[in-house]
């Protein structure tokens, strides 16, 4: 399990590298608001383009190969951005980047859903700590470095460099993909039906977009609705940010104890009521908000990976794990648009009613779901599977 989670914080890491590089290279080539946006959706349309293809990828030939080739060639591509000459290279790798972020992000999950079943007990909410654990450090070493005077095109390509001579050290030692379990829905013998997994990728959209909502937006409103000064709306962000970390550390253990449907319950309605004090903090204060957003990342913390761990559960293929994380993201990508426009037309608290309604939707729709995908067997019926109990 160890080289998986030395992935997982990795790519924390690279994702952290290439984030805090974006504002050297819109200096570089004053993109502005409106070409950075446009950067930036050519970096989402690569991942959700590679996703499909990946998930096939990881069926023909395993996790751990994919792994292996994806890890350390993202790695490396993170210095093709930030050394492009103009905006139209510019656009064209971020595109390749964001092909090999999608094809990487599936193989992550494809093998975290293997080491689950090899170890038959809850661990995906643990790698997921350490991507936001690796997510924190790299943003700090790359912040630190660029005080200093670093420049980010010779910062960033070293950094890629190292993160790939890591992934290629941890990848030699990943041991054998598990296999599949015996699929529990369709009759056809590939695991969930579509219908499922379309209910689960609809599911994660909502998580995503209200965890995005979050992590977009805490500190803008803190500063534009509370009136708080920058360093200190910062830190709603921050609050944020280490709730969530904290909950994924213990999210394996509450699964155990609850099982999934029921901890994804606790889940949707913890954040719904985090998100209902942000929005009565205009009448009560900016402690009111620090608390609602504490409680908005307690609650979204566990949601995604439960959602992965119960697909692996029930025999869900590499294409199937990709296409319900396609979805997934496509809704957290959107989100941010979506709070944005809402916010214009009407007002910043207008708009995080919607995460503040996803979330109570995630809470609602999610459980019968996830019962579904339960295997069922035994002479007494005892549900198992990662993180289920009766």
């Amino acid at each position: 399990m160890k080289p998986t989670i030395a992935h997982y914080a990795l790519t924390g890491a690279l994702n952290a590298l290439w984030g805090a590089s974006l504002p050297a290279t819109d200096a570089r080539l004053d993109l502005g608001e409106a070409r950075l946006g446009t950067l930036l959706l050519a970096l989402s349309l690569g991942v959700l383009a590679a996703m499909p293809a990946a998930g096939w990828a990881a069926d023909r030939w395993g996790a751990r190969r994919l792994l292996r080739v994806t890890a350390p060639a993202t790695a490396l591509a993170l210095a093709a951005p930030v050394a492009a000459p103009g905006f139209t290279s510019l656009l064209a790798a971020a595109f390749g980047l964001g092909l090999l972020m999608g094809a990487l992000n599936v193989a992550l999950t494809v093998r975290a859903v293997a080491v689950e079943r090899l170890r038959r007990k809850p661990v995906i909410s643990l790698m997921h700590g350490m991507w936001t654990l690796g997510a924190v450090a790299g943003g700090a070493a790359t912040a630190a470095a660029l005080h200093a005077g670093a420049e980010a095109r010779w910062f960033v390509a070293v950094g890629g460099l190292a993160l790939a001579l890591g992934f290629a050290a941890t990848g030699r030692r990943l041991g054998p993909d598990a296999p599949p379990p015996a699929p529990t829905e369709n009759v056809a013998g590939k695991g969930p039906g579509m219908g499922a997994l379309v209910l689960l990728g609809v599911i994660g959209a909502a998580a995503f977009l209200t965890e995005g909502a979050a992590t977009d937006w805490a500190g803008i409103h803190a500063r534009r609705v509370l009136g708080a000064d920058p360093a200190t709306a910062s830190l709603v962000y921050t609050a944020f940010f280490a709730a969530m970390t904290a909950m994924r550390f213990a999210g394996d253990a509450v699964r155990t104890r609850l099982g999934a449907a029921t901890t994804v319950l606790a889940a949707g309605v913890t954040a719904s009521a985090g998100y209902a004090l942000v929005l009565l903090s205009p009448l009560t204060g900016l402690g009111t908000a620090f608390a609602g957003w504490i409680l908005a990342g307690i609650g979204m913390a566990v949601v995604w990976p439960v959602v992965t761990s119960a697909l692996g559960a029930a025999g869900a293929s590499g294409r199937r794990l990709s296409t319900v994380g396609a979805i997934s993201y496509g809704g957290g990508l959107a989100g941010p648009a979506v709070i944005g426009f809402t916010a214009s037309a009407s007002s910043l608290s207008a708009a995080l009613v919607i995460p503040a309604a996803l979330a109570l939707v995630v809470a609602l729709a999610a459980p019968p779901v996830l019962r579904a995908l339960t295997t069922v067997d035994g002479p007494q019926g005892r549900r198992t599977g990662p993180g289920y109990v009766t």
